[in-house]
């Protein structure tokens, strides 16, 4: 069974033939939304396109195929998702099995920008969301934003999910999502390149044809590091994204409009701009990173938007914070010695403890210093309550709410809050000082209290020996 969110229930259904393309229209009784299917002979593809007027009830608007498990039995990123033997134990979503592991159909998500085409298979057998071109246009996030992709119960559910509650940081986009399509194979993945020119005859509400988009092409300067550049183009209609090669970029046909431009160095914004496309046009941006290089005596980690280098970043996308896999959170960190990978990824109010910093400093170091906490993900108006020596820092107060969980579901990203504070000259030693950084914030227990997630930790000040 395969079915727009959990079924439309009274709806008027269609058909036409179109120069052999059949055309199956089904416009939705209870809710603003009509759905097409669209086959095409010889092709084992299910095309499909979703136009919206309006946010669908209950909140997410996703395609979901139930299929054979025994015919597709593996999964999106293998096992993450698979709920044998295991028991629910954070909400309806989120189990833990006997061996003490976590599964979750949040752990199956992939950035949007990654994703165009997912999977599952079986012997012989592959069934694939594809998601070409401009399938993500009115969906809501941006190039980082993740979800659900399957889940391996009873049924092996197959999923596209175009516009949920899942940490999104923005507003619905209304308008055609999609094409995009669901195809059969004998298990190989096929190529992200889908043909959905045919669209253009079809009368498609709210299709637009490539003969009525425009582009734009330019250059991104300054970005620092060895990071990805990403691109992204949006407005409250419509949003596209790309990556620099070498620092030059083009943009996929976009849809007339007046847009905000903005470069990331991989996740981390470092530029912002505006461009306006116009029908057939082509139009140029050059852009340059405008962020500052300050003087840095210590880092942890790299302000790039994302915690993956960090005491389980490297894990957390695909398990829960009590996954026996994970090692334990809080802890402490010596600079000159430890690693990035022990610093802790995100901190908690009530479990996991603090994490603390042992550094050192010079006499010509005590003045003049700014510690900086860059975060890309708060849950219950989890941030840094952060204590060098003897010093409390002010309470930066909550973030934005994002009505979601978070971490737990492998989420890392939200609307990327950086923290600064200037130390006073007073509280620093020369020699031996101890940052100690835990949360303000209170909310639920254990690791659905108060929590955040870490993209990088620096004080800035007067570089010495070590300094990155």
């Amino acid at each position: 069974m395969s079915q727009i969110n959990s079924g439309l229930g009274s709806s008027t259904v269609t058909a036409e033939t179109v120069n052999s393309i059949v055309k199956i229209t089904v416009q939705a009784g209870s809710q603003p939304l009509t759905h097409y299917y669209v086959a095409k002979p010889k092709d084992p593809t299910i095309y499909m396109a979703t136009h919206i007027t309006g946010e669908i009830k209950p909140g997410e608007l996703r395609w979901l195929a139930r299929l054979q498990r025994k015919q597709v039995p593996t999964g999106v990123h293998g096992d993450v998702a698979n709920l044998d033997g295991c028991q629910a134990f954070e909400g309806k979503d989120t189990f833990k099995c006997p061996d003490g592991t976590t599964r979750c159909k949040m752990y199956t998500s992939d950035r949007f920008i990654d994703d165009k085409v997912h999977g599952v298979t079986g012997e012989g057998v592959g069934v694939w969301m594809m998601m070409p071109g401009n399938a993500y246009e009115h969906s809501a996030g941006g190039p980082f934003m993740r979800d659900i992709n399957s889940q391996s119960g009873g049924d092996q559910e197959l999923y596209w999910y175009m516009n949920s509650g899942h940490v999104r940081t923005e507003p619905w986009r209304l308008g055609l999502l999609g094409p995009y399509a669901m195809r059969f194979t004998t298990g190989d993945k096929p190529s992200d390149d889908l043909d959905v020119s045919f669209f253009d005859s079809l009368d498609v509400k709210g299709y637009v044809a490539d003969s009525g988009r425009g582009s734009v092409s330019g250059t991104v300067g300054g970005v620092a590091g060895d990071f990805e550049t990403v691109v992204h183009w949006f407005n409250d209609d419509a949003q596209y994204w790309t990556k620099a090669t070498d620092g030059k970029f083009t943009s996929p046909l976009m849809k007339p409009g007046t847009y905000t431009t903005k470069v990331y160095r991989n996740e981390f914004p470092v530029a912002n701009g505006t461009v306006v496309i116009t029908a057939g046009g082509k139009a140029t941006q050059d852009i340059a990173s405008t962020e500052t290089k300050p003087s840095v005596i210590w880092r942890i980690g790299e302000f790039d938007g994302r915690p993956s280098e960090l005491k389980n970043g490297d894990k957390i996308e695909r398990m829960h914070p009590s996954d026996t896999r994970i090692a334990p959170w809080g802890g402490e960190f010596t600079v000159g010695k430890s690693q990035a990978n022990e610093f802790p990824m995100a901190l908690f109010s009530k479990v996991g403890g603090n994490a603390t910093v042992q550094f050192d400093l010079t006499a010509d170091q005590l003045q003049g210093v700014t510690l900086r906490v860059g975060t890309t993900l708060s849950f219950k108006g989890g941030r840094p309550n952060a204590r060098i020596n003897d010093w409390q820092a002010p309470d930066p107060g909550a973030p934005t709410l994002i009505d979601s969980r978070g971490v737990t579901r492998g989420a890392y990203r939200g609307f990327g809050d950086v923290y600064t504070w200037d130390v006073p000259a007073g509280e620093l030693k020369q020699g031996a000082n101890t940052l100690t950084l835990g949360v303000f914030g209170n909310g639920d227990k254990e690791f659905l209290s108060a929590n955040y997630v870490i993209d990088a930790v620096e004080l800035q000040g007067k570089a010495g020996a070590g300094s990155p």
